[in-house]
C-alpha cells in the first residue's frame, strides 16, 4: 500500500462538504426527533446518542481501511450527540446560548491545542494512528456541539430567524472559501473554521425544516426530514466515489 495514503479519513473535496452539511442537518432533525418528538428529553437523548457515538467511533478507529459508510455513520453520530448535548447544556442546565458557546469554544480550542502540542500537527493528513484519530473525533465532537449552540444562538437569541441564520453562515463559509483560494492563510486553520461553521448552518437549516410555521419553520415531520436526509446521504455515498486523504509529499 502507498504509505502516502491515509486510509481512514476521506479527502476534503466538494463532496466532503456536501455530505458534511447533510450530516449536520440530519443531526439536528434526528436529535430533535428523539428528544422532542419522542419526548425523551435532552439527557436521555444525549445518553442514547453518546452510546452510538462510542460504538461508531470505536469501530472507525479499529478499522484498518477507509470505509465511507462507517466514517459518515461516525460523523452523523457526532452531530446527533452534539445537538442533544448542546441543548442540554444551554437549556436544561440554564447556561444559555452565550455561556454554552463560550464553554464549548474553550473546549474546542483546548482540544486542538493539546492535539497540536502532543502530535505536532492538527492537519487532516496527520490522522494516521489511533491516538491521532482519537484527537480527531474528540475535536469533531466539540466542534459539532459548539456549532449547534451557535446556530441556536443566532436564530433564536439574535432574532435573525432560521433563514437569517442560514444566510449568515452561508456568507461566512463563502468568506472562508475566498480566503482559501485567494490568500496564503493556513489551509489547516481554514479547514477547521469551515468545519465548525458548517455545523450551525446545518443546525439552522434543520430547524427551518421541522420547526412550526409560527416560529418561521416549514413544520415538516422530523422523522420524514431525517429519513429524507439519510437517503440523500446514502445516495451520494453510493453514486459518487470517495478517496482517502493523502499526506502532503
Amino acid at each position: 500500500m502507498n504509505q502516502n495514503v491515509i486510509a481512514k479519513v476521506p479527502a476534503v473535496t466538494l463532496l466532503f462538504w456536501v455530505l458534511k452539511i447533510l450530516a449536520t442537518t440530519l443531526g439536528e432533525t434526528g436529535g430533535d426527533a428523539v428528544t422532542m418528538s419522542m419526548k425523551l428529553g435532552y439527557l436521555v437523548g444525549t445518553a442514547i446518542f453518546a452510546v452510538a457515538f462510542a460504538v461508531f467511533v470505536t469501530a472507525q478507529i479499529r478499522a484498518r481501511a477507509f470505509h465511507p459508510v462507517l466514517y459518515w455513520a461516525a460523523l452523523v453520530a457526532t452531530t446527533t450527540v452534539g445537538t442533544t448535548l448542546a441543548d442540554f447544556c444551554d437549556r436544561s442546565l440554564g447556561i444559555g446560548y452565550a455561556g454554552g458557546s463560550s464553554l464549548l469554544l474553550a473546549l474546542l480550542l483546548a482540544s486542538l491545542a493539546l492535539w497540536r502540542f502532543t502530535q505536532g500537527s492538527i492537519a487532516v493528513s496527520s490522522v494516521s494512528t489511533p491516538r491521532v484519530e482519537l484527537f480527531y473525533w474528540v475535536t469533531i465532537l466539540f466542534s459539532q456541539t459548539l456549532g449547534t449552540a451557535l446556530g441556536d444562538w443566532t436564530a433564536d437569541t439574535e432574532g435573525l430567524g432560521y433563514l437569517g441564520g442560514v444566510t449568515i453562515f452561508v456568507i461566512l463559509l463563502g468568506l472562508v472559501a475566498a480566503l482559501y483560494f485567494l490568500t496564503r492563510i493556513s489551509h489547516t486553520v481554514l479547514f477547521w473554521l469551515a468545519f465548525v461553521l458548517t455545523r450551525p448552518l446545518g443546525a439552522t437549516l434543520g430547524d427551518f425544516l421541522d420547526k412550526p410555521l409560527t416560529d418561521g419553520g416549514l413544520a415538516l415531520s422530523r422523522y420524514a426530514a431525517s429519513l429524507a436526509l439519510l437517503a440523500l446521504m446514502a445516495l451520494c455515498i453510493a453514486v459518487f466515489p470517495q478517496r482517502a486523504a493523502r499526506k502532503a509529499h
